[in-house]
């Protein structure tokens, strides 16, 4: 079956089905595949994924792929280390396994045990640790599991002495984790009310309610702590200060980056929640305490971010105190070890680390390895070492350990990986977009390429929800460069690389300015001879998939294929699932009729034209995808098939037992890569 032989596309029923939106009637005759449950939607599902498989089991070099993308897979990952009590903790996997394996030791040189094994909970590996809170005195693990890749945790209560777990067994929970009291009875969590067993996968969340869980005692016995039932979009996540003084509740609505914060001082035991920040207007994520002292990292009057301190016994906001000041760079995040601020920053999407004293004077920058991205830097107010991981285009994940007295750091854990770095190159490039705005732009390919427009190349973005796409290692992409694909890895505005201002660029009604910038990328590498359009791939996941779908029907003509993973692709009715509802604080709400124009002139599935030859189109989705519902994916590609004229395949890949991406098992992960450049290798004819 050659790339460019027609196929014969399972037939998609057409409903009658058709909406009013503020006077706009908008068609939506593939509304019946928005029942995951339905035979109908189950014969469908089967039908594309035997004709899906069948173009890729056509492709000889697909078996190759996957056997050395296993091969390179196979080397030892390590996590970063962090203790509590006298306990170190860490993940490690050998390399193949599923899922990452929790250990612990009692020192860096003793012989670790392992406390959590995933793997043992499942056949093949679907069941994942989706979270995990240990007391502070390291005697209790509260882990959290998802199934299937679901949003939905079941959490349990493990003797880290014994390993066996306790009776205790909450369910129901979901964007939450735990956080415990000083006394290490019991700890803070959300949870929503059961939901309909039948339609818990696609019914929307609300009323998420804060609790308190003391160990032993049945999950019907747990105390409400702070509901609010006329706020059903309302969510709540419980911190507890280092010296476990307050219980911090950080109010959050949907994705909005902007918070409240209300607090419970946890040393009176009937003392009431006061709300301490109680209008959204800036985001406030907590740092620590210092007696009655709160401190957070905002943006508010500080879009690229800043440390202040609100003293909760004179909280007006005359009394605020800025501890450490908005830089040129992006301030991502902040932790207090040894007694000094570790702040992680962010200049041209390259992480950069400074340190600071307790009154925000700077007191040092920590030397990194080179050009990439940082991870850790966790702590206690008395720990003097610390650990953080360093990752790149071409360096997997090292871990280092981190002295905070002498400023030095030392490599702890270095991964083997069958390869040769200095094979290589990584530069960054910054390109005008359309509106003159200037855009950074990461890209990777083995050195010695020819620039003469003939290089597959595979580009890849996000662009929303203020999330920073910075370097990291990715076995997937090495392998794309080994068979000689450049990767290339835009900035895009709507993502949080320079701040709120950079993010607010790129949401709303200013979402167009993001397909700008990846258009404005491809026609860059084009235009420098990297590539041309007929050896261009584009590729994103979640938003990123509704990038790649919005871009690939603006501008069919610019790209060779087109790989949207779990896309948002239905603007109209995102919000009426799970907690798609959450969203419309970043995209608006087709509900109103302003953000309703704005949707629905970009909305992938609403903007694709009858007789248009798109490009060569591989759409992956999940069935128990419960964050961005599979329905998107299943329209879209129903769509897609009816309105394509031209010979280039249009396909969708459906996993099953798997959902949004979280918790994949390696097994599915490195099959769905080798899928997606076998897919490649075929429609972009690259020489294999």
């Amino acid at each position: 079956m050659s790339s460019n032989q027609s196929l014969t596309y399972p037939v998609s029923r057409k409903v009658n089905q058709v909406d009013n939106y503020h006077g706009t009637e908008v068609a939506d005759p593939y509304r019946w595949l928005e029942d995951p449950d339905s035979k109908e939607t189950a014969a469908w599902v089967e039908a594309q994924n035997q004709l899906t498989f069948g173009y890729l089991n056509q492709i000889p070099y697909r078996e190759k792929l996957k056997q050395r993308l296993t091969k390179l897979w196979d080397y030892e990952k390590y996590g970063i280390p962090f203790k509590e009590g006298s306990n170190y903790f860490y993940f490690k996997n050998d390399g193949l396994q599923n899922q990452s394996v929790l250990y612990t030791q009692k020192s860096l040189d003793t012989e670790a045990n392992v406390l959590l094994d995933p793997n043992k909970l499942s056949a093949d590996g679907t069941v994942a640790l989706s979270g995990l809170s240990i007391s502070d005195n390291g005697k209790f693990l509260a882990y959290g599991l998802s199934t299937s890749g679901s949003d939905w945790q079941e959490w349990k209560v493990r003797d880290i002495e014994t390993g066996k777990d306790l009776d205790d067994n909450l369910k129901w929970i979901k964007f939450s984790g735990a956080s415990w009291t000083n006394d290490n009875k019991g700890f803070f969590y959300s949870r929503y009310d059961e939901p309909n067993q039948k339609t818990k996968l696609e019914d929307v969340n609300y009323y998420q309610k804060l609790y308190y869980h003391r160990l032993g005692t049945p999950q019907s016995e747990d105390t409400l702590i702070y509901e609010r039932r006329d706020q059903k979009e309302w969510g709540f996540s419980g911190k507890v200060t280092e010296d476990g003084r307050y219980l911090v509740i950080s109010v959050w609505l949907g994705t909005d980056s902007r918070n409240l914060v209300f607090y419970k001082d946890l040393t009176q035991p009937d003392s009431n929640v006061i709300e301490l920040i109680n209008k959204f207007e800036s985001d406030f994520s907590l740092v620590d305490s210092d007696g009655r002292v709160l401190y957070f990292r905002t943006d508010l009057e500080a879009p690229r971010g800043r440390v202040i301190a609100i003293d909760t016994k004179e909280p007006a906001r005359a009394n605020w105190r800025e501890v450490i000041a908005q830089t040129p760079e992006t301030l991502e995040s902040v932790n207090i070890v040894n007694n000094l601020f570790v702040a992680d920053y962010l200049k041209d999407a390259r992480s950069q680390i400074k340190i600071f004293d307790i009154n925000g004077k700077f007191v040092r920058d920590v030397e990194l390895p080179g050009i990439g991205s940082v991870g850790g830097f966790g702590g206690k107010r008395t720990d003097t070492e610390t650990f953080y991981s360093f990752t790149s285009f071409t360096a997997p994940g090292t871990i280092y350990r981190y002295d905070m007295i002498t400023g030095k750091s030392k490599v702890f854990r270095q991964p083997q990986v069958d390869f040769k770095p200095d094979d290589y190159e990584v530069k960054q490039v910054f390109y005008t977009s359309k509106d003159g705005t200037r855009v950074p732009m990461f890209i990777t390919h083995k050195k010695g390429i020819k620039l003469d427009g003939n290089n597959p190349t595979y580009l890849y973005a996000y662009g929303g929800f203020n999330v920073s796409l910075t370097p990291s290692f990715s076995v997937s992409n090495l392998v794309w460069m080994e068979m000689g694909g450049v990767y290339a890895m835009p900035s895009l505005r709507g993502g949080g690389e320079y701040g709120e201002d950079w993010h607010q660029a790129g949401m709303k009604q200013n979402k167009q300015n993001v397909f700008d910038d990846f258009i404005a990328a491809a026609e860059w590498l084009i235009a420098n001879k990297y590539t041309k359009s007929t050896k261009l791939a584009i590729g994103g996941g979640s938003n990123g998939g509704l990038l790649v779908g919005t871009c690939m029907t603006q501008r069919p003509d610019l790209f060779g294929a087109a790989l949207p993973a779990v896309g948002v692709m239905d603007m109209l009715r995102f919000h009426k699932f799970t907690i798609g509802w959450a969203w419309t604080a970043e995209y608006g709400s087709p509900d109103n009729p302003e953000d309703f124009k704005t949707l629905y002139a970009y909305s992938p599935l609403h903007n694709l034209k009858p007789g248009t030859a798109y490009p060569a189109t591989l759409i992956t989705t999940a069935d128990h995808d419960d964050r961005v519902v599979p329905a998107h994916s299943f329209k879209f590609a129903a769509a897609l098939q009816a309105a394509h004229k031209g010979s280039a395949p249009v396909l969708i890949r459906i996993e099953t037992k798997a959902g949004h991406g979280a918790g994949k098992p390696t097994t599915k992960i490195i099959e769905e890569a080798a899928d997606k450049w076998a897919f490649l290798t075929r429609v972009l004819d690259m020489k294999m």
